[in-house]
């Protein structure tokens, strides 16, 4: 079976359903299949193997190109030589360093044109990826990494002949973040173009039931289909740090919950008299996130715990796996409903117990595998609390980061994804002869 995936890559941090598509990407192409990743608006930045001859393939509706065609008629009929030039993948880079220097109107309008592409002043970037697919790929399946992907859907299908699916990564936080109309606008596209999609895919039972109420889909349209890891180098750590240590691993922004996060160990170690445990914070961290990262510095200065606190930006794959072997607890208080974490995964996946917010999909992923607990969201007392009650239990520690381990290896891993994967392609691919 021929697959192609068309994902968005972010350029210069690294993203969940990025990760999601290689891994996934990567195990069908290791059971047989012909597969090929198509990064959309900037290059993939992972932190682990990537698909072979994924270097090879060109950016579609590269960013710069996207944003110029939107804002000036005249790069609409630009020659071939100078969106080439413009689709670099050196200047792409450099256009994600600077993203967060976009405006909140250009987002919505520029999400307002990919939803209804066909329309839009992008059809000579639709025309380009359309013709690639049919002279290179003609692949037997499409998968769209993300619903805001779904405009694609018609054109796709009339061109390529061939089903679409499309999975659902937690669109819902940055439609409600756009400004008016554009927000209306959007979700009300999203529905519409949904309903050509041969099937929607959701990481989680959570998410997939909130999309399914939020767009007015009958119930049981989103199937799911977990998120998986490769466990290659994820390992228990022979003995628990020697300090006892809580790490969080997401990027530095407030939707993962990083406020949270700091006043709950300022919490701990002002009003719960712990005086030895230390926080340590890894992920991406891109320029508009330096503010609320100094912000928090000095928070954390101010509190007298500066030294206890440990900071780490855009490290790589062995960098955090090491990461994590070293932490006690591990935690993201993500304050949005999260349509999986992959983080939480990696973490049980090596051993580490996880205190999550009783929200979005944590509950879900908790109760599957025993790994952890869940705490009230936005609770910083009440997950300093459990933070507490953890670092002295290290019988229950122990128990579960074996049942964590135990869980992701069952349910959570590269070739579970793939499995549950499969079924859905097998049955797509067998309806469209």
């Amino acid at each position: 079976m021929k697959i192609v995936f068309l994902t968005p890559g972010t350029g210069s941090y690294y993203c969940g359903a990025c990760m999601r598509d290689n891994a996934l990407a990567r195990e069908l192409h290791r059971a047989g299949h012909d597969v090929t990743i198509a990064p959309m608006y900037l290059p993939l930045t992972l932190d682990e193997t990537t698909l072979a001859g994924a270097e090879n393939v060109p950016v579609f509706f590269g960013g710069i190109n996207v944003f110029l065609q939107q804002k000036v008629a005249l790069f609409r009929h630009t020659p071939a030589w100078m969106d080439r030039l413009f689709n670099s993948t050196r200047l792409l880079r450099w256009a994600a360093s600077h993203s967060h220097m976009t405006s909140a109107r250009t987002h919505g309008e520029m999400t307002v044109d990919m939803l209804n592409v066909e329309a839009s002043p992008l059809r000579k970037e639709l025309d380009k990826l359309l013709d690639w697919l049919s002279a290179i790929v003609q692949p037997d399946l499409i998968c769209l990494s993300n619903a805001l992907l779904a405009g694609f859907t018609p054109e796709l299908k009339r061109r390529l002949r061939a089903p679409v699916a499309l999975f659902f990564q937690g669109e819902d936080t940055f439609l409600d973040g756009l400004p008016e109309p554009y927000r209306t606008q959007c979700w009300a596209a999203l529905a519409t173009h949904l309903a050509t999609a041969d099937a929607l895919l959701a990481p989680s039972r959570h998410y997939a039931d909130f999309m399914t109420r939020r767009l007015g889909l009958a119930p049981g349209a989103i199937e799911v289909v977990a998120n998986g890891i490769f466990l290659e180098g994820y390992a228990v750590a022979d003995a628990p740090p020697a300090v006892p240590t809580i790490g969080y691993f997401a990027r530095m922004c407030r939707e993962k919950g990083i406020e949270v996060l700091v006043d709950a160990f300022i919490v701990l170690a002002r009003d719960l008299g712990d005086t030895t445990t230390r926080l340590r914070i890894a992920g991406a961290a891109t320029a508009g996130d330096q503010p609320l990262i100094g912000k928090l510095q000095k928070r954390l200065a101010d509190a007298g715990l500066a030294p206890r606190v440990e900071w780490r930006a855009n490290v790589t794959r062995e960098e955090k796996i090491s990461f994590l072997r070293s932490l006690t607890l591990f935690s993201v208080p993500t304050l949005y409903e999260e349509a999986f974490g992959l983080y939480v995964v990696e973490a049980m996946a090596c051993g580490i117990p996880v205190v999550q917010p009783a929200a979005a999909a944590f509950p879900e992923i908790i109760a599957a595998t025993g790994g952890g607990l869940c705490v009230p969201p936005n609770a910083p007392a009440a997950l300093a609390r459990a933070w507490r009650d953890l670092l002295a239990d290290a019988p229950r520690r122990t128990a579960l980061g074996h049942a964590g381990r135990l869980g992701v290896e069952k349910l959570f891993s590269a070739p579970s994804m793939s499995a549950q994967f499969g079924l859905v392609a097998a049955r797509l691919t067998r309806s469209a002869k």
